[in-house]
Order: C-alpha cells, then sequence, then structure tokens
C-alpha cells in the first residue's frame, strides 16, 4: 500500500493534466457549433423584421369559448395562460400576446371552428359569435392586434409591429348550404373557409368520413365558384383526396391547405398526397404544415391507432368490450398498456422534415406554415407554443435553407396566394353577379339527417 499510493497519484494527476489540456481543443470544436446556432438565430431574427411569419391556422377562439364562455374579461392575453387550469384531458393554453411577440408572429389566422355536428341556424349563429369574438380581441388589444382584411394589411400591419388578424371559418357546414350567408362571414371579415370539417356536408366529402359524394357536388363546385369571386380562400385541409382534385379542377385562384401534413410521410388522410402536391403546384396554391403529432410522425399515428383499438377492446358500447360499463377498470387497463407501450413523440425535425417533402414534390413557392395551435391535443418536442416557430426556421436554415427559402414559407408565398386571390376576384365581380344557386336547385333536397 505504501508503494502504491505515489503511482496512483501520479496517474490521477496525469488524468486531470490530460483533461486540462483537451479543454481548449473542446471548446474550439464546439464554439463553431455554438457560432452556427447564434449565426442561424440571428438570420431568423432579422428575416422575421423584414417578412411577416403568417400562421394558418390557430383555434384559440373556441378555446376561449370553451374554457372562458367566451368571455375575454375572464383571461389576459397579454399574459402568459400557460399556467391557466386546463380541463380534464386538454392541453395547457398554447397562446398568448407575449409568446405570439417572442415567436415573431407577423399575421394569424384565427379559425372561428365550431363543432362538425352543429348544423342550421345554430351553426349560423355561433359562427358570428366566434367571428364577434376574434373582432373583440383586436378591440381589446389595439396595440398588439389588428384586423387584416388583404396582403396589403398584413404589410402594413407587420411594419407597425403589429400582428394582423385574419378570421378563418373551419369547415362548410358552417354556411348552412346558403351563399348568402358565405358572403356574410366574407363582409365580416372572413378571408379562407375549410370546405369541410370532420364530417361531410351536403355538397362535400371529409377525409375522416365515409365518401358521400366523392369529391364535390355541383351546389360545392358552385360554392368554390362563388369563394373565387368573393377573394376567399378555398381551404382543402380536412377534405378527401377526391375533393382535393375536385376543388382544385373548379377554382380559378390558388387554394390553401391552412393546416395539412405531407401523406407520403404519414398515410393519415388528413394530410396531402403527392399527386394532389402537383396539383397544388399548378395551380400556385400553398400547403401550410401542421404541427399535430399524429400527422407528421407515422410512429406516433401508428400507436394512436393501436391505442384507440386497445380502448375499444376494453369498452366499445353500447355492450362490447372486456371492462363495458366499469370505468376504474378499463382506466387501469389503459394506463397499464400505454406502460408497456410508451408514447411516441413527435419533433420539430418531424414538421421540417413534412417541410422539406412538400417543397420537394410541389417547389419551394408552395409550402408554408399552419400550427393548428390550440386546436391539438399536444405539440411536438421544441414546437411547445405560439413562441417556438423561430425554432423551426432555424431548424431549417441548418439544414440548408437560404434567407429567401425561409421568407417563402415564412410568410411569403402566403402573402403571394392572397394577393392573386384577390386579382382573381377583381376580375370576377367586374364579370359576373353574386350567385344565386341553391343546393336543392343544383343537387337536390339534402338526405335527411341523423
Amino acid at each position: 500500500m505504501i508503494g502504491g499510493a505515489p503511482a496512483t497519484t501520479t496517474a490521477c494527476s496525469s488524468v486531470r493534466a490530460g483533461l486540462i489540456a483537451a479543454w481548449p481543443l473542446a471548446l474550439l470544436l464546439a464554439l463553431p457549433v455554438a457560432s452556427r446556432v447564434a449565426a442561424d438565430a440571428t438570420r431568423v431574427e432579422r428575416l422575421l423584421a423584414q417578412t411577416p411569419l403568417i400562421d394558418g391556422h390557430n383555434d384559440l377562439p373556441w378555446e376561449i369559448r370553451a374554457r372562458f364562455g367566451g368571455d375575454l374579461t375572464r383571461i389576459d392575453l397579454a399574459a402568459s395562460t400557460a399556467a391557466l387550469p386546463a380541463p380534464p384531458d386538454a392541453a395547457p393554453l398554447m397562446t398568448d400576446i407575449p409568446r405570439l411577440r417572442q415567436g415573431r408572429v407577423g399575421a394569424q389566422f384565427w379559425s372561428v371552428w365550431i363543432p362538425a355536428e352543429t348544423r342550421g341556424a345554430e351553426a349560423v349563429q355561433m359562427t358570428l359569435e366566434q367571428i364577434d369574438l376574434v373582432k373583440s380581441m383586436c378591440m381589446r388589444y389595439p396595440a398588439d392586434l389588428a384586423m387584416a382584411y388583404t396582403a396589403a394589411d398584413i404589410i402594413r400591419l407587420h411594419k407597425a409591429h403589429r400582428i394582423a388578424s385574419l378570421i378563418g371559418v373551419e369547415g362548410g357546414h358552417q354556411i348552412n348550404n346558403s351563399l348568402t350567408v358565405l358572403r356574410a362571414y366574407y363582409d365580416g371579415g372572413a378571408r379562407y373557409m375549410t370546405l369541410t370539417h370532420s364530417s361531410n356536408t351536403d355538397w362535400a366529402d371529409s377525409a375522416t368520413d365515409t365518401p358521400a359524394h366523392h369529391g364535390l357536388t355541383p351546389f360545392g363546385r358552385e360554392v368554390v365558384r362563388e369563394m373565387n369571386r368573393l377573394g376567399m380562400l378555398v381551404d382543402l385541409a380536412h377534405v378527401s383526396a377526391d375533393t382535393m382534385r375536385a376543388a382544385l379542377t373548379v377554382t380559378e385562384a390558388p387554394v390553401i391547405f391552412s393546416h395539412s401534413s405531407a401523406r407520403a410521410l404519414v398515410d393519415h388522410p388528413r394530410d396531402v398526397p403527392d399527386d394532389v402536391l402537383q396539383l397544388v403546384a399548378k395551380n400556385g396554391g400553398v400547403v401550410m404544415v401542421n404541427f399535430f403529432p399524429g400527422y407528421v410522425s407515422d410512429a406516433r399515428w401508428r400507436w394512436d391507432a393501436d391505442r384507440a383499438a386497445e380502448q375499444a377492446r376494453y369498452s366499445s358500447p353500447p355492450f362490447g368490450g372486456l371492462y363495458i360499463g366499469q370505468p376504474e377498470r378499463i382506466a387501469a387497463a389503459l394506463s397499464a398498456w400505454e406502460q408497456a407501450h410508451p408514447k411516441p413523440r413527435a419533433t420539430i425535425g418531424d414538421v421540417a422534415d413534412h417541410i422539406e417533402h412538400i417543397r420537394t414534390v410541389a417547389g419551394l413557392d408552395h409550402v408554408g406554415l399552419g400550427s393548428d395551435f390550440d386546436g391539438i391535443p399536444e405539440a411536438p418536442v421544441g414546437l411547445e407554443g405560439v413562441d417556438k416557430f423561430p425554432a423551426l426556421l432555424e431548424e431549417l436554415a441548418r439544414r440548408g435553407w437560404s434567407d429567401t427559402d425561409l421568407a417563402k414559407v415564412a410568410g411569403a408565398n402566403l402573402l403571394r396566394v392572397m394577393g392573386q386571390a384577390e386579382g382573381v376576384s377583381t376580375r370576377l365581380r367586374a364579370a359576373r353577379p353574386p350567385s344565386s344557386a341553391t343546393l336543392a336547385a343544383l343537387d337536390g333536397a339534402p338526405a335527411p339527417g341523423p
């Protein structure tokens, strides 16, 4: 032992000396990476000062209605909403003004979604209330939010350091089969309408419902034509692939997908097939990539399907399932399954992969951002809220995207589409009057509801 101590000390000293000598090299190796990260952040910051970042879809208005009764005095959007109590099985809010500012958001399309099962006059009233809520948000926070109706409005408000607020109607069921109602929504400020939500309408098929029309009916095609005349963007998120193709055949203006991703990467019907991406390129439209984990991560999509199947095994009302009518046993069994099958997490890299795929198939001019924040139960790692948009652009910068490339995906592509749709509207308004078509005249009486 006496003889061993000096040898140990010498060995430890040698290790310490080696580590100390290695530190400068480690710092030199790390410095370029850190410098690149800082440089990418600086590039994105500079870029977003010049080009408005435009998000195609945010569902905060419905969350304000659902959680706070639509009462803006019960929520302070000028402060962080992240820690506000959330309903059971709901995510914390992903949106507030400080995080919009941190995320350098220049323009936000606020969805005035209502549930797909709400129909008729009730749907119209609820939609008008949601449109009013968006306008009330702007009136309550005038230094930060302002209504926008044109591409020029977005540019003007961005220069004034205010967040341009636009309205999107998220489902054709909200017009109650009436072109008059469609026009009223446009006059009220809506600048896009999604042709369906999760269920078919009487004139268009949804991606997540059993096909009834195999695309658009004659009245559905007239809806598209009237939207073109108005200057309201035709939004093909949520619709079936056949409806996508039918609308692209009819429309005279570029279309948008306000919050959809690439089906070649995740075979979910909410995503856009490659043949449709090629049609979008010919049309001049833009696909704004959704952040929902089940639409951007194949592993997560399959896990979601497996969990749904497992849940059905335990409970399939009215009479099926191993533990039907026994909620405690169902919860325990699902918890055990989830522990044995950890949930895959989508990442910021998955979202970037979808952006790059759409760029490859449709072209750089036809991809944008459509987060679906506050309409999704969770977000990818690294994209947890509206403050994280710059991180996504920095990820693309690390992949070799130029400033011009980044500007297009951030907002320039959508600005171009809006401007072109406005030009088509000017031409069509001069050429034809408002459509007086009705569903009954073009398609016959709709089938009775359930």
